[in-house]
């Protein structure tokens, strides 16, 4: 063990001397560790296979725990609001996927049972959200035009609904069987591509323990993500409100292009769908607000998107608005189920990339709202098991015509708040879902696109509201406000998953922007304490002759030059201009050496300047690592004030700061023992210092 002497003054003046043993660290042969996690990992026995087995499917852990009596009524009811909430947003959500409803509903169905056996998160609800239906819709949208197919055909206004294919036809490859299909049959063909390439990338990141990756999605740049796709979804919705047919944009800037469309074309606007969309909104909005500000006195949520889907339904079935004024409606959604497929090869290496955005947005907002209500209601979710769950949420349901899933906070706040106990609801849910497919489905026939519309747009309210966070969020953090501005308008002006993208790349930016110029400041003795503080910012007494400098971060290659600039600027003195002087004034001063002391030695004053000075002290607390760089850099700062008589000293170094100084030769280019360089606090280096005076004093005297 390496022993370390640390010397303190104690405050009668007597000295404390005490020695610090460094543990050596055993010798752990790296094969022998390889060796450990290989029979750890590959062993395979019974007991591993059942361990296995149980984690992948948690199902089997709690459900033989379940208390009945205890949990039923909760999970029941929750999950019997939360299918009643998902039938009208399936059918609603279908416009931002492209896709026909009843692809919405197989994806609500299938969700919910997968997650019931998979997940780990007892209040989360996972299903068809309205950022990765949007996400779909451009990729499908995109694939339509690259294969020849109109966006402005549909099917039901030329047939009445009777013929659900587009009469163009393109060739395409489903597993090993070749088929020619329409532009419906086309558009399912590419989400669930998609959608399975999405889910094998979070099974893959499950294996590989890539859930890190969610770290650098801060909440600004979800929450900035989320604001700008929202307006995004609003933007496209506004078609259907006022009931005009323009084609959805494609690319970069879809939000100017598509306002600019509608203005273009307002003139089309059916005055039948303007008023339902009026009425609509303005049932939902009322209702909403009304709902939120009686919600301690509701026990369970007034199901305002289902009546109102059923009054619509019902009002343009009887008053014919279709065939009257025109309107746009549903079309046919027939119930059952379809045979299950093999997801297209050929399509898959065409959205290969548009799935790994898909794919990170969906198992961040999954995990990031799992530890959530984990936290919330206490009890542990596995962020691993959480990433294969919502995986195979997406590669099986993939074989059924689904497309992506994930959790929303809208129905998980809404789940955890009707009383759901364990993942049981979602079951409940499912058999919701379950008895529209086969029961009710045809029923919405003649319901009004617009009032889909509607619905999802005041679904939005809550990303909306976020612009009213951003006052709050500036006073909090300037930068984090600066990095929910550029994720936002990015999102909205460019396209969401370059908006992600810009969004992140701008936060780790602000993050290097931090570290390569920090604060940094000289610190002074709060009175009466030993205790040190930003000169700035307290009423400190400045120590005689020494300097203390705080540097906020860690000190490495990209850094190191601010660092120094930060220090010699603080500290009034710059050794490498000052020797600079020194050899000028010699220079200037050979002529007349012998009258140097008559008029005064510019070479003798400069020499005296720093004399201010008796030494350096670098705080060193808010450092947290060094990297090569870094030590060159000190062992630069100690080597230039050397030669001025300055010394420099380190306080409150980190383990891992002075081990990267052991490694690094500080000491040994210093000449010097580590305990006369670096201190454990401030007041002994100052301590130090004051002792090395009045002893060069005595000498002196």
């Amino acid at each position: 063990m390496e022993k370390e002497m640390e010397t303190n003054k104690l405050e009668n003046g007597s000295h404390l001397q005490f020695f610090m043993e460094k543990k050596t660290p055993p010798k752990i042969s790296k094969t022998a560790v390889i060796k450990s996690q290989l029979r750890k990992n590959c062993s395979c026995s019974r007991e591993r296979m059942k361990k296995t087995v149980m984690d992948f499917f948690p199902v089997l852990q709690w459900l033989p725990k379940y208390k009945c009596k205890e949990y039923i009524w909760g999970d029941i009811m929750s999950g019997l609001v939360i299918g009643i909430i998902l039938v009208p947003q399936a059918i609603a959500y279908s416009l931002l996927a492209g896709l026909k409803p009843i692809y919405s509903l197989y994806t609500s169905f299938f969700a919910n049972i997968i997650y019931f056996l998979m997940g780990t998160s007892r209040h989360v609800s996972v299903g068809i959200f309205s950022l990765l239906s949007l996400m779909v819709g451009q990729v499908v949208d995109r694939e339509l035009l690259l294969a020849g197919f109109d966006l402005n055909d549909d099917p039901h206004e030329v047939t009445g609904g009777r013929n659900p294919l587009n009469v163009t036809v393109h060739n395409l490859t489903l597993g090993t069987m070749s088929m020619e299909c329409g532009k419906e049959c086309y558009a399912i063909g590419v989400a669930t591509a998609l959608t399975f390439l999405a889910g094998v990338y979070q099974v893959l990141m499950g294996i590989f323990h890539l859930g890190f990756v969610s770290m650098y999605l801060s909440e600004p740049v979800l929450d900035g993500f989320a604001t700008g796709a929202s307006v995004t979804i609003l933007t496209a919705q506004v078609k259907y409100l006022v009931g005009i047919k323009i084609p959805r944009a494609q690319g970069y800037g879809v939000l100017i292009t598509t306002w600019v469309n509608i203005f273009s074309n307002i003139s089309q606007a059916n005055v039948c769908d303007v008023i339902t969309s009026t009425i609509c909104i303005t049932v939902l909005v009322t209702a909403k607000e009304l709902g939120d500000r009686y919600k301690d006195r509701l026990k369970v949520p007034l199901p305002t998107e289902l009546i109102v889907i059923v009054m619509a339904t019902l009002v343009s079935h009887y008053g014919q608005l279709k065939e009257m004024y025109g309107s746009s409606v549903s079309g046919e959604i027939p119930t059952g189920f379809i045979p299950p497929q093999v997801p297209s090869l050929t399509l898959m290496q065409r959205v290969a990339v548009d799935a790994l955005p898909l794919a990170i947005v969906g198992f961040a907002f999954t995990i990031s709202l799992s530890e959530m209500f984990a936290k919330k209601y206490a009890y542990t979710v596995k962020a691993n098991q959480e990433m294969f769950a919502i995986g195979f949420c997406n590669i099986i349901p993939a074989f059924f015509h689904c497309f992506a899933t994930s959790a929303a906070l809208a129905k998980s706040l809404v789940k955890a708040s009707t009383g759901c106990q364990t993942q049981v609801s979602s079951l409940v849910s499912a058999v919701v879902v379950l008895l529209v497919l086969l029961f009710f489905a045809p029923l919405f026939f003649s319901l009004q696109k617009c009032v889909l519309a509607c619905i999802i747009i005041v679904s939005l309210r809550g990303a909306l509201r976020k612009f009213k966070d951003l006052p709050q969020r500036y006073r909090l953090d300037r930068v984090d406000a600066l990095v929910w501005c550029v994720t936002m308008l990015s999102s909205a002006l460019i396209s969401t998953e370059m908006g992600l993208l810009v969004g992140v790349v701008f936060s780790i930016l602000c993050i290097i922007g931090r570290t390569q110029r920090p604060h940094a400041a000289l610190l002074g003795q709060i009175e009466n304490t030993v205790f040190y503080e930003d000169e700035e910012e307290y009423t400190n007494l400045p120590v005689p002759r020494v300097k203390i400098f705080r540097f906020e971060a860690p000190l490495y290659y990209a850094n190191k030059d601010f660092f120094l600039k930060c220090l010699h600027n603080k500290t009034g003195f710059d050794p490498t201009i000052e020797i600079a002087r020194r050899k000028k004034a010699k220079k200037k001063g050979q002529p007349n050496s012998h009258k140097g002391l008559e008029h005064g030695d510019t070479g003798l004053s400069l020499v005296t300047k720093p004399r201010d000075i008796q030494a350096i002290i670098i705080d060193c607390s808010s450092i947290p690592f060094l990297d090569t760089a870094g030590v060159s850099a000190l062992k630069e700062t100690f080597k230039d004030h050397q030669e001025w008589k300055v010394t420099v000293l380190l306080a409150c170094c980190s383990p891992c700061v002075i081990a990267s100084l052991e490694r690094g030769g500080y000491s040994a280019s210093a000449n010097k023992n580590m305990h006369e360089l670096v201190f454990h606090n401030i007041h002994s280096a100052v301590q130090f210092v004051k002792e090395r005076k009045t002893t060069a004093d005595d000498s002196v005297v």
